[in-house]
C-alpha cells in the first residue's frame, strides 16, 4: 500500500485561525501520524496550479506550535476559483485550453498527495468540493477536508465559523481607541466600518464584544470622557433596513444633545444600492473571480459619511475602518479551543478518507461532524431575532454606565 502524503492551504481573506489551524494540523499529525510526509502549496490554489510548495521539515514540525501565537498565514493566501479557467489564464496559472481542475488534480497526483487540507471559506471550501468532485469523477485517490475560516461567520450550514470570535474581539478593540477620536474637535461624527459583505453577524458581535469590553468603566465626573462619549448611537446591518431621513433626525438630536456620535456600518449595509447607484452613473463595478463585487473598491462607510454628515450637522467626520485589524490578529481563547476541536476532526476524518468541511451542524443540532460538500455554500444572513443582539440592540444610543 502507498504510504499516504498530506498537503494542506490556506486561500481566500485572512481570518484570525490560519496560522493557528496549519500549526494544529502539524501538531495533529505528529501526534497520530508522525510517519507521514507533510507539505503546504503557497498561496493556496495558486500554489497548486504552480507546483509551489513548502516541504514542512522535521525541524519545522517540532516548532508548529509557534504558529498559534500570530496572524495572518505562514502559507499565504489567494482567491483562485478552480472552474473559472479564463482567469486562471489571465493570471498566468495555466495555459489557454488547459482545465484548471485537471492541472491541480495531476499536481497533486504527481506530488504523491492523498490527503488536502483546505483552510478558507465558502469559496474555499466550495472549490474544494468542486476539486474532490473532478478527483472522484476521475478516479483520482485523494480525500479533501476542509477547516471553515471566514470572519463574516456566514458559511451554511456551520454554525460557527474559525476566526470571527477573535475578530469581533479585535474590532472592539480598535473602537475603544477610535471612540476618544471624539475629543479632538466638536461636533465629531464617526463611522466604525467592521467587515461583512452579505452579513451583518461580525459588526453586531463587535458592538457585542465592545460594550462588554467598556461597560462598567469608571469615568471622573466633570469631564467630557464618560459613558456618553463611549456610546454606539447607531448600527446598521445589511439584514436591516432603515429609513435615512428618520434616522438622520435622530442622530441629530444625539448630535445636538452631546455634540458627537458614533455608529457601526457593516461594510455590505446598503451595498446593493450603493452599487446600483454607482452603476446608474455609468462606473464600472470590479468583481473578483468568483463574480463578488470587490467591496474594498465600494466605499460603504463613505457612502454613510455622505449622506449622514451634512443632515446631522457634523462639523467633522470620519471612517475608521477596523477589518484588515481585525482580520489579521492571532487566535484568541474562544477560537484556539474550536480551532483544536476542528484539526482533530479534520485529521480523523482524512484519515478515515471522510471528505467534507468541519463544522457544528446547524441541520443536526449543533453536532461537530464532517459536513457534506454539496452542503457547503456562502451568503447566510444573521438572525437578527438572536437573543444576544437584542441585548445590543438596547443598548443603541444609550450609555453603558452611569457617567
Amino acid at each position: 500500500m502507498a504510504k499516504q502524503k498530506v498537503a494542506m492551504l490556506t486561500a481566500g481573506g485572512l481570518a484570525p485561525c490560519l496560522s493557528s489551524a496549519v500549526g494544529g494540523l502539524i501538531g495533529r499529525y505528529n501526534d497520530v501520524a508522525p510517519e507521514l510526509d507533510l507539505i503546504a502549496y503557497k498561496s493556496g490554489y495558486q500554489g497548486v496550479l504552480l507546483g509551489d510548495r513548502i516541504e514542512i521539515t522535521p525541524a519545522m514540525r517540532e516548532k508548529a506550535p509557534l504558529l498559534h501565537r500570530y496572524g495572518g498565514s505562514p502559507i499565504g493566501n489567494s482567491r483562485v476559483k478552480l472552474t473559472n479557467a479564463a482567469d486562471c489564464v489571465k493570471r498566468g496559472l495555466i495555459k489557454e485550453g488547459e482545465n484548471p481542475l485537471r492541472v491541480a488534480a495531476e499536481r497533486l497526483a504527481a506530488d504523491g498527495v492523498t490527503i488536502l487540507h483546505t483552510i478558507g471559506g465558502d469559496d474555499t471550501n466550495t472549490t474544494a468540493a468542486d476539486l474532490a468532485a473532478y478527483l472522484g469523477a476521475n478516479g483520482y485517490n485523494l480525500t479533501v477536508v476542509g477547516l471553515p475560516k471566514t470572519v463574516d461567520n456566514d458559511v451554511v450550514p456551520i454554525r460557527q465559523s474559525l476566526g470571527a470570535w477573535t475578530a469581533a474581539e479585535a474590532g472592539a478593540s480598535f473602537f475603544d481607541n477610535v471612540s476618544n477620536e471624539q475629543t479632538a474637535a466638536p461636533r465629531t461624527f464617526v463611522i466604525h466600518e467592521v467587515m461583512g459583505r452579505h452579513c451583518g453577524w461580525l459588526t453586531a458581535a463587535t458592538a457585542r464584544a465592545y460594550i462588554q469590553k467598556i461597560d462598567g468603566d469608571e469615568y471622573v465626573e466633570g469631564f467630557m470622557m464618560n459613558a456618553h462619549l463611549k456610546s454606539i448611537d447607531g448600527l446598521y446591518l445589511p439584514e436591516m433596513a432603515f429609513d435615512l431621513d428618520k434616522e438622520a433626525a435622530r442622530l441629530k438630536e444625539v448630535m445636538d444633545k452631546r455634540g458627537h456620535v458614533s455608529i457601526f456600518v457593516s461594510e455590505g449595509a446598503g451595498l446593493d444600492a450603493i452599487v446600483a447607484e454607482r452603476e446608474a452613473a455609468g462606473d464600472t463595478i470590479k468583481r473578483d473571480a468568483f463574480g463578488h463585487v470587490k467591496i474594498d473598491t465600494i466605499n460603504v462607510g463613505g457612502w454613510f459619511q455622505k449622506q449622514f454628515a451634512a443632515l446631522i450637522g457634523a462639523e467633522r467626520s470620519m471612517v475608521q475602518k477596523s477589518g484588515y485589524f481585525a482580520r489579521s490578529a492571532p487566535a484568541n481563547t474562544e477560537d484556539l479551543r474550536l480551532i483544536h476541536s476542528m484539526v482533530d476532526l479534520a485529521v480523523e476524518s482524512a484519515l478515515n478518507k471522510v471528505s467534507g468541511v468541519t463544522g457544528h451542524d446547524e441541520d443536526q443540532n449543533g453536532k461537530l461532524r464532517t459536513i457534506e460538500f454539496p452542503r457547503i455554500k456562502g451568503g447566510k444572513h444573521f438572525d437578527l431575532t438572536t437573543k444576544w443582539f437584542g441585548d445590543v440592540m438596547d443598548h443603541i444610543g444609550q450609555p453603558f454606565a452611569e457617567a
